[in-house]
């Protein structure tokens, strides 16, 4: 209670919270009106509308993050809430379970050997490679696997969100343009790509979708973890 208390009574973190829903609400609010447009994703809109209140706010990175704490909070609760759909449309993942795992198989590993060529091939340096190698999993597994293979956290954790974010806002349109409808393909392939940013974006469409890209984006986290301290060895 006592911590509570400090917490209702912090104007600093409850202006921090306020700013923070009140971007994405707005951003959400814009991207319905405007016809659910891939670039007005509300995440990607959100964060920019943020960014913009602290450069005006002057306000410090650091203390906006540590205000905004209790969001971080809820993010756990929240990726154990996709039990609840898992547990609704458990039937249908076990008879997919097969074709399923295949494409979590080949897109992790196809995702992986893609980022290292290109990487490669642009001449990155062999700590930059070990950064990019894990982005496709979830920030927070991404930046443990970077740290744990001797790449940078910090540009794990930049490369990870944007690739969240490109997933997001031009996965569904991809998505499209390939003819692919089924919600289980959809879902999965945007969590797969896209982590938590790419589930948020697949629920949006559907609950099926959503809970296709919660198992591939848990599934992603637990796979790349295994393979990409495994490929350590082949880099430079």
């Amino acid at each position: 209670m006592t911590a509570l208390g400090a917490f209702l009574t912090d104007q600093a973190m409850l202006g921090t919270l306020a700013l923070t829903l009140g971007a994405y609400a707005t951003a959400a609010t814009a991207w319905q009106r405007a016809r659910r447009h891939p670039l007005l994703n509300p995440t990607l809109a959100g964060i920019v509308l943020v960014a913009a209140a602290l450069l005006l706010l002057r306000m410090d990175i650091g203390a906006y993050q540590r205000a905004a704490s209790p969001l971080h909070l809820l993010l756990g609760p929240a990726v154990v809430a996709l039990a609840v759909p898992l547990y609704r449309h458990a039937g249908l993942l076990r008879e997919r379970a097969l074709l399923l795992l295949a494409a979590l198989l080949i897109g992790t590993s196809a995702t992986t050997a893609a980022t290292l060529s290109l990487g490669a091939g642009l001449g990155a340096s062999a700590v930059t490679l070990l950064s990019l190698a894990p982005k496709s999993a979830t920030a927070g597994v991404s930046m443990a696997i970077s740290e744990r293979i001797g790449g940078m956290p910090s540009l794990t954790a930049v490369v990870t969100v944007l690739a969240g974010i490109v997933g997001a806002v031009a996965g569904p349109s991809l998505l499209n343009a390939l003819g692919l409808r089924d919600p289980l393909a959809r879902g999965f392939g945007m969590g797969l790509a896209s982590h938590g940013i790419g589930t948020a974006r697949a629920f949006q469409e559907s609950e099926l979708a959503g809970t296709a890209a919660g198992l591939a984006m848990g599934l992603n986290a637990v796979l790349t973890a295994l393979l990409v301290p495994l490929l350590r060895p082949l880099l430079p």
